[in-house]
């Protein structure tokens, strides 16, 4: 069969369908995009950031060498890593400390273990000690050994180091270049005089000509003289390469192991516990956040509960939850009577009551706060009052505030309108003559309520309820300024972390465990209750 235009009418049907979809996606496109951008991608940021550990400030960011040598290091064995992880660790934190970066390994690893943070910033001042070691002995022999101009003749090439000699200040710097065979001939100097000479022209912008190396370049470049021989070596700088050569192999010449060093820095170093904990957070992807966040840590034996004193945020989570539900509780009491008034009342004095419902919630959430911090605490009006009838004593007067009680009565408060609305929404639909027909079959007041306008009411009561219970389990500013120690909840936690700690890894771990116990409410909700009966109006 054939459209009028001719063409197939099987094949303009799906043409023209295909018209009409595109038109209602380009309608809702700008939608799709507003709801991607603010919602779907930080969740996803989120979801991505409690398991990521490969960021600048975690071992496997910043201090990959490290990373790499633990991986054949069994931790279970109780025995120090061997001396090449110290190496490793030597390079890695020598780096890190020359872009400040240290400091940020330090507290990621305190918030495993105790006193890392204080261990990584002390060793960051003190690597220089290892390095200078050899440095000094060398500026000994020979002073040009701290000079930038004979170390970039010595391992620059020549087309850099005349570019180098032409540089004039305002003009960008040329890039490092080695030269050729020098890393053969010194393999280990030339990678990291390599690493400092980028440092400085990219992220320091000086000159290598006037630059004296890092220590480190000297430890290495004393490394490299004990493994090679220097005898026929004629390349720049060939006198104090071979005069170097010869002071190394002398039984005077000072040497000391990383490990020593390291063990001179801190004897932490040498603490088995350390190194575990190093090497159980080395991996780009970790479990430990969302470990740390049920109170649980990663040991050489597999997942273990933290020790009493340390488990807080399997109580964050149990307080949140039953003071959310004791909100939500609460909200029912009071909401439904005002809800009910609300439907039944005459619409002049209906409207009178809903202007006082609305009033509070046009008001500004700090300033209710505020003042029920004023009401509620031992010297405000409550006690005032309560002293004045006599109800209680001056020298008794009762504790409101800084706890879970001042916290439960300050959000039930706050979100009362949330559950008042869905309920008079739904029970201003409610046909009236449903309950006189109750009553006038011999119903008692009661019984046409409970069994005739109450299961009516219940899909208000579900929405206000889902409302109410998921902006409380969320709640942060009410419960940090009238909470005290007992009455924050978890979003209290994850606030801290986000701008105080700056531990986001954890903040991010907490804030998917919350989403994921709001989705597991929502569906044991729609399986018991059944998400149809919520309503929000007719």
């Amino acid at each position: 069969m054939l459209a009028a235009d001719g063409t197939p009418l099987k094949r303009s049907l799906a043409k023209a369908l295909r018209a009409q979809k595109l038109r209602a996606l380009a309608l809702i496109a700008p939608l799709l995009l507003f709801v991607l951008i603010t919602f779907i991608a930080p969740i996803a940021d989120m979801l991505f950031r409690s398991v990521d550990d490969s960021q600048q400030g975690t071992v496997h960011g910043t201090m990959p060498l490290t990373a790499e040598a633990l991986k054949d290091w069994d931790s279970a064995t109780g025995e120090l890593p061997d001396n090449a992880v110290f190496d490793a660790v030597y390079t890695d934190l020598f780096v890190a400390a020359e872009r400040k970066l240290h400091t940020r390994v330090g507290s990621r690893l305190n918030y495993e273990k105790t006193g890392s943070s204080s261990l990584f910033r002390k060793t960051g001042r003190g690597l220089d000690d290892i390095g200078e070691v050899y440095q000094d002995q060398f500026e000994d022999l020979n002073p040009n050994w701290d000079e930038g101009t004979p170390w970039a003749e010595l391992m620059g090439s020549p087309d850099w180091l005349t570019s180098m000699q032409g540089w004039e200040e305002g003009q960008p710097l040329p890039p490092f270049e080695l030269r050729d065979g020098v890393a053969d001939l010194l393999p280990r100097t030339a990678a990291i005089y390599q690493v400092f000479a980028d440092f400085q022209i990219v992220e320091e912008e000086n000159s290598l000509l006037d630059e004296e190396p890092w220590s480190i370049v000297h430890t290495r470049l004393y490394e490299d003289l004990r493994a090679g021989d220097f005898s026929t070596y004629s390349g720049p700088r060939a006198e104090m390469v071979k005069a170097a050569d010869a002071l190394v192999d002398t039984a005077e010449f000072e040497t000391v192991t990383i490990k020593d060093g390291f063990e001179a820095i801190d004897e932490d170093w040498l603490d088995v516990d350390l190194w575990q904990t190093v090497k159980a957070y080395s991996t780009a992807y970790t479990a430990g956040y969302f470990l740390n966040a049920i109170d649980m840590q990663k040991t050489p034996e597999g997942m273990a509960l933290r020790d009493e004193n340390q488990r807080i945020y399997g109580l964050l989570f149990k307080r949140t939850m039953f003071m959310s539900m004791v909100i939500t509780f609460s909200c029912i009491m009071l909401a439904y009577p005002v809800a009910y008034l609300l439907a039944n009342l005459p619409m002049r004095t209906a409207n009178l009551l809903m202007i006082l419902v609305l009033l509070p919630f046009w008001t500004s959430l700090l300033v209710r706060t505020s003042a029920w911090k004023v009401m509620l605490q031992q010297q405000g009006v409550i006690n005032d009052v309560l002293v004045w009838i006599g109800m209680v004593g001056d020298d008794a007067r009762l504790v409101m505030i800084n706890n879970q009680l001042g916290t439960i009565i300050a959000m039930t408060h706050i979100l009362l309108p949330f559950m008042i609305l869905p309920m008079y929404s739904v029970m201003s639909t409610i046909p009236p003559y449903y309950v006189r027909a109750a009553k006038s079959l011999g119903a008692t007041n009661w019984t046409s309520f409970w069994r005739v306008y109450f299961p009516q009411s219940v899909p208000g009561i579900g929405a206000g309820s889902i409302l109410v219970f998921i902006l409380a389990i969320g709640y942060y500013i009410t419960p940090e300024i009238v909470g005290g120690n007992t009455g924050t909840f978890i979003s209290n936690r994850i606030a801290y972390h986000i701008s105080s700690s700056l531990n986001w890894g954890l903040a991010a771990a907490l804030g998917s465990i919350l989403l994921a116990a709001v989705l597991i409410l929502y569906w044991a909700y729609d399986r018991i209750v059944g998400i149809d009966n919520v309503k929000l109006g007719g």
